[in-house]
């Protein structure tokens, strides 16, 4: 009875663990609005973060009827520290230590759209690209420094530490692609990873990435390039 349990029990680990095997030309599907549906994902990253980049692709229909998270960086301290969200009628808001600041854009996202977004301590130049083409830069918490143990959440809007989700603020539909690095791409790399290149990710890297999923998320081919 004991190795019956034993056998159960490390199905259900593996099965809820994370996937050795990466997801390249894969994305996560989130087919339903939920507070219990979500992808955590595990990085790379042993010190405090003073730059990063976060490159990604999502596909939603969500747009124009609500707001939605697209990828959310907890740590106990904040758990907004860093958060991309789409906000209905105003455009894409970037967070960074609990600080907002908003991109307004013309175009309302309906196909596949890749977004990179990139921030530096230095100067506090926040960066977003939308399909490869930069927004205006413009200034976020200049000087302030991101906890490393951090919880990395695909699908909702952390409001704690990798939890106190909202169904209304929950992605429906694909995201995939999701990649990080722990300084600033220059404007070349940013178009060479639009263009389908890499530059070795050293936070979060799609193709070797580690990852528990909750709920309900299916993994299936990307529907991009």
């Amino acid at each position: 009875m004991e190795k019956l349990l034993w056998c159960f029990l490390t199905l259900v680990s593996f099965s809820n663990m994370s996937d050795q095997a990466g997801m390249h030309k894969k994305a996560f599907v989130f087919p339903k609005e939920s507070d219990n549906s979500y992808v955590s994902l595990n990085a790379q990253l042993k010190k405090p973060l003073k730059a990063f980049t976060v490159c990604l692709y999502f596909y939603t229909d969500l747009s124009m009827t609500r707001g939605y998270s697209i990828f959310s960086y907890a740590t106990r301290r904040q758990f907004n520290e860093i958060l991309l969200f789409w906000s209905k009628d105003i455009g894409y808001s970037f967070s960074v230590g609990g600080d907002e600041i908003i991109f307004k854009v013309s175009d309302i996202p309906v196909d596949p759209t890749h977004l990179c977004a990139s921030w530096e301590s230095s100067t506090g130049i926040a960066e977003l690209w939308v399909d490869g083409k930069p927004m205006v830069r413009k200034s976020l918490k200049k000087g302030y420094i991101l906890g490393p143990e951090a919880s990395i959440i695909l699908g909702q809007d952390q409001d704690s530490f990798g939890g106190s989700f909202e169904k209304q603020q929950s992605l429906v539909g694909d995201i995939g692609n999701v990649n990080m690095w722990d300084y600033a791409l220059s404007p070349e790399e940013i178009n060479t990873i639009y263009a389908g290149g890499t530059f070795s990710p050293n936070v979060l890297d799609w193709r070797e990435l580690t990852y528990q999923v909750r709920g309900e998320v299916h993994v299936k081919p990307q529907l991009w390039p």
